[in-house]
């Protein structure tokens, strides 16, 4: 193996409880939370272990994934950190500072509260917003402004910045290093190592239609070339299109009553 491979994970899903959003582009990244189960012993049953973003860039160790969470759901701290916990596993959770205290969401309590458990806090912008079509004063509140709004919460320092939607360029990687993060993580599909770009970490979603043996493989870092081969093709819609009649057509394409 000559890399990590980093995780990217949502919301759970949890019998009972509503979704932050309903949408078939949202619902399509959410994991039961029984799945993730699943997942992360298999990951312990194999001698594998998770790690945060920050052990993943110091040492890439082997036979590890790094666990990240983007968005800040609240079950991050119902679910998901309970259960990392309990095989001892690492992880980073991206928040999107705007979204703390909305319904589904996190509270700054709660927030200061998964971070007191020992996990790694990162930025995941203020508002969601696909930062590749802001301006330069936009772009500054969505990357910098973020941060300090975290940081202020938590009293900590907040190093690592992941992409909302994976939408990324070298204007996102100045402005997040003028901000001093350590690390930007995009959508990009592939392994990361002592050779890559801390500024353009890649990272592969953990879809709702995973199996477990395709897990296994995307953790082995196996079969990427097809999965870079289908992201190429949206890329090109997307710079087609524009990011917005993108998504609609996305959205329309995956049933969305709202399109």
């Amino acid at each position: 193996m000559s890399g990590v491979v980093f995780l990217m994970y949502h919301e759970l899903e949890s019998p009972g409880r509503p979704l932050c959003q309903t949408e078939s582009g949202y619902v399509r990244y959410v994991l039961r939370v029984s799945d993730f189960r699943e997942q992360i012993e298999l990951l312990r049953n194999k001698g594998w272990r998770g790690v945060s973003v920050s052990e993943a860039v110091r040492t890439f160790p082997e036979k590890a994934v790094a666990i990240t969470f983007d968005d800040g759901s609240e079950t991050d701290l119902l679910y998901a950190a309970p259960l990392l916990r309990e095989m001892k596993f690492g992880g980073t959770f991206y928040i999107t500072a705007g979204f703390l205290g909305k319904s589904g969401y996190l509270s700054p309590t709660q927030l200061r509260e998964l971070a007191g458990m020992g996990f790694e806090i990162g930025c995941h912008s203020m508002t969601h917003a696909y930062l590749t079509d802001l301006n330069d004063t936009d772009l500054h509140r969505e990357i910098a402004e973020a941060k300090t709004r975290l940081e202020q919460i938590l009293g900590t320092v907040v190093e690592h910045f992941s992409c909302p939607g994976g939408r990324y360029n070298r204007r996102v990687s100045d402005v997040a290093r003028n901000a001093g993060y350590r690390t930007v993580s995009t959508s990009q599909i592939r392994m990361n190592s002592h050779a890559s770009d801390r500024f353009a970490l890649g990272r592969i979603a953990i879809m709702r239609s995973v199996s477990l043996h395709e897990f296994e493989r995307i953790c082995q870092g196996r079969n990427f070339w097809l999965r870079n081969l289908q992201m190429q093709l949206r890329s090109a819609s997307r710079k087609l299109l524009g990011n917005s009649a993108y998504e609609r057509l996305r959205a329309a394409a995956l049933g969305d009553r709202s399109t």
